[in-house]
């Protein structure tokens, strides 16, 4: 062997370290990839508030995919295992997450922390329908509400979720909950434009409760009597919301975009009056480019659909 050959070859006493540092050094990378804080998210809604308060600061899983109906989504294996090695589990309580609950629950058992959002926002209650004196979860059609679940889920990220830069967490939420703020004005100001003897809703079913309470609106029944999708009207509820649609002289009926609106183009043709269905978008966020791939565009879009549903007939 050449003296140049033997300067090209490294001696096995002189490889082994190099081995073993590179090794140590993917294992570390390997390591540091795994303990990623994560946090792991119900609905798509909740999904893109949790988004905007953590930043870069987590990983966010979010389980319920765009068009997808909270009250009957599932998740898979997968997901149940992630939600049980989180660092925070949010989800939006009160019943909503129908199928999901059990797995909320493991997680809690397991020791994960949870947040209820809606639990923790001065939740209301139905007042008509089969769900009656019930918690009403669907907070998000309020935007001041969504405003204090924001800090609220900012605060617990910063108390639960280690290795998160608790002053990028709090002016992200601050800075989203600006926009909330401005999100509400602009609601208010659009709302304003509607005479206060249009100011009625027909929804698809018991939805709108918050954003008619907080705006000044009166709910005059759903076509779903319920405060959840699977439950199903019967005729004498149909005639009974027609004799009610015809009485209030309703301008529109709103149904949920996501959903056919069969029920609601029966209640139209039962009710016997010139009423208008409006697409709204009331319990999931749509895909990029499809009108509500986040919460502020969801509200904006269900803004304007109200304002014009109601004052252009």
């Amino acid at each position: 062997m050449t003296a140049t050959r033997r300067a090209g070859r490294l001696s096995p006493l002189l490889l082994l370290p190099l081995l073993l540092c590179l090794l140590a050094a993917a294992t570390g990378c390997t390591a540091q990839q795994q303990h990623r804080p994560s946090v792991v998210v119900t609905t798509n809604i909740l999904g893109d508030l949790t988004r905007n308060v953590v930043g870069d600061e987590a990983e966010v899983t979010v389980l319920m995919r765009p068009g997808a109906d909270p009250h009957s989504f599932g998740v898979s294996a997968p997901q149940a295992a992630a939600m049980e090695q989180a660092d925070l589990v949010v989800h939006n309580g009160m019943g909503l997450e129908e199928n999901v609950l059990r797995h909320v629950e493991a997680a809690r058992d397991s020791g994960v922390p949870t947040l209820a959002v809606g639990e923790s926002v001065d939740p209301m209650t139905y007042t008509g329908g089969e769900s009656a004196g019930q918690p009403d979860p669907h907070f998000w059609t309020d935007p001041v509400r969504v405003r204090e679940a924001v800090r609220l889920i900012g605060e617990r990220v910063v108390r639960h979720v280690e290795g998160v830069d608790a002053a990028a967490v709090e002016k992200n939420a601050a800075r989203y909950g600006a926009e909330l703020a401005g999100l509400h004005a602009s609601m208010r100001d659009a709302f304003g434009s509607v005479p206060a003897d249009r100011r009625r809703l027909v929804t698809n079913h018991h939805v709108f409760g918050y954003l008619a309470d907080r705006y000044g609106f009166r709910v005059v029944g759903a076509v779903i009597p319920s405060g959840t999708t699977l439950a199903s009207p019967s005729a004498s509820d149909l005639d009974s919301l027609a004799t009610a649609v015809r009485e209030a002289g309703v301008a529109a009926i709103f149904a949920d975009s996501s959903q056919p609106d069969r029920l609601a183009q029966v209640l139209k043709r039962e009710s016997g009056i010139d009423v208008a269905v409006v697409p709204l978008y009331s319990e999931s966020l749509t895909p990029k480019g499809e009108g509500a791939a986040t919460y502020l565009q969801m509200m904006r879009a269900n803004t304007e659909a109200i304002t014009e549903g109601l004052t252009s007939r």
